[in-house]
């Protein structure tokens, strides 16, 4: 698990993003809560989003606030990575008088906070949940802001079957959304362009035996030629180890919660293992650039592109005020709701005529000699996307 970020305020690099500083003495204030996990499983996910964001939020609040208008109080509360625990401090968000809610990077803790903040109209933005399900769970107050499970699992397959990929074998948990429906969504893309599922297994998020899914992967009649899953730390740690170990040099696919360091520092027994990012710093690009602002903002390298999403919420919800012309939660719902074609850092964003799942590039990336490397990146085709 990485180590949790300093976040502490600095020199905001402001040149960087063309961005002076004013006083904000005259601003009035608005209340941001964020229901993150601070510790447990999904610290390593919200930590890095929640420093992009914080990194924002400072750098606006330096030029004047939200709207150049609301200066931003951000209130922080840890859920400790569990659902129970997300509603009991998106209550008390609430209570502070939070009129924004940021909420964790999974689907299942960020539904029990939005249905909170959906009686009482409040946006609410998860910092990198992806599950395409959440907005649908939740009502019309619930943003996305990562790419959705289904499209990362379409370029994924896009990706697979220009590889000549023809067999593969699924690997679920049914213990959360994403581990749940991400290979599924994969197998659905796979199938409709050629391929086959030749066999599935699940596994119970947190354990550390996978061998009998590894027999059963070995002892398939019909071999498969990709394994595609979306187990996270520690499961996809324990797995590759476990299946490497017992000879099994069939390629794995997974997604973004890969892109890791602690996947990364397990060196070469990761080479070829195919995952997705929010974008790639390209030479000269608006990422290259945060990520050097952004090392000089927090005292560190960006650890992934979690980091950038984080930053780019900030950007949405400036531009949401600016449009709302307000501090009113509806109307700055109603703002996030038709943005299109918005110029993030690593893109453009589009919200309008979708179920408030964003529209966005992805990346994909592979690790090779230990280092993610960048293949490309692209838009599904919506055609190919499978429904929620």
């Amino acid at each position: 698990m990485p180590s949790l970020y300093r976040l502490h305020r600095a020199a905001l690099c402001a040149a960087v993003f063309g961005i002076a500083a004013i006083s904000t003495a005259s601003a009035e204030e608005i209340i941001i809560g964020a229901a993150t996990a601070q510790t447990g499983g999904l610290a390593p996910y919200d930590q890095p989003a929640l420093a992009g964001l914080r990194m924002s939020l400072d750098e606006l609040n330096a030029k004047g606030g939200l709207g150049a208008k609301y200066t931003v109080k951000l209130l922080i509360k840890d859920t400790r990575s569990d659902t129970a625990q997300t509603a009991t401090v998106a209550q008390e968000l609430i209570d502070a008088g939070a009129k924004i809610m940021i909420t964790p990077c999974d689907a299942d803790p960020s539904i029990s906070a939005g249905q909170l903040t959906q009686p009482l109209g409040i946006p609410t933005l998860t910092l990198c949940g992806s599950a395409p399900v959440l907005t649908g769970a939740v009502g019309d107050v619930m943003f996305g802001t990562y790419p959705a499970d289904n499209v990362q699992a379409t370029a994924v397959a896009d990706f697979a079957v220009s590889e000549g990929k023809k067999k593969v074998f699924l690997l679920t948990s049914p213990d959360s959304t994403y581990t749940a429906n991400l290979p599924e969504y994969f197998g659905k893309v796979f199938e409709k362009k050629g391929g086959a599922i030749v066999g599935r297994g699940t596994f119970s998020m947190g354990q550390p035996d996978f061998s009998a899914e590894i027999t059963n992967i070995k002892g398939l009649a019909d071999k498969p030629d990709l394994i595609m899953t979306a187990a996270y730390e520690p499961d996809f740690p324990a797995f590759i180890q476990q299946l490497r170990g017992a000879g099994v040099t069939i390629p794995v696919y997974g997604a973004d919660a890969i892109g890791t360091p602690t996947i990364k520092a397990l060196g070469k027994l990761v080479d070829g293992v195919v995952y997705t990012a929010a974008g790639y710093a390209e030479p000269g690009s608006k990422l290259e650039a945060f990520n050097a602002a952004f090392t000089k903002y927090a005292g560190h390298a960006p650890e992934s592109t979690y980091e950038v999403n984080g930053y780019e919420i900030g950007l949405i919800l400036d531009q949401a005020v600016k449009t709302a012309g307000s501090d009113d939660p509806k109307a700055i719902r109603d703002a996030i709701a038709g943005l299109k074609d918005f110029e993030g850092i690593t893109g453009k964003i589009t919200y309008a005529g979708t179920d408030r799942m964003p529209l966005r590039p992805v990346a994909l990336m592979r690790y090779e000699g230990g280092e993610g490397k960048h293949v490309q990146t692209l838009i599904p085709d919506a055609a190919d996307v499978p429904a929620p």
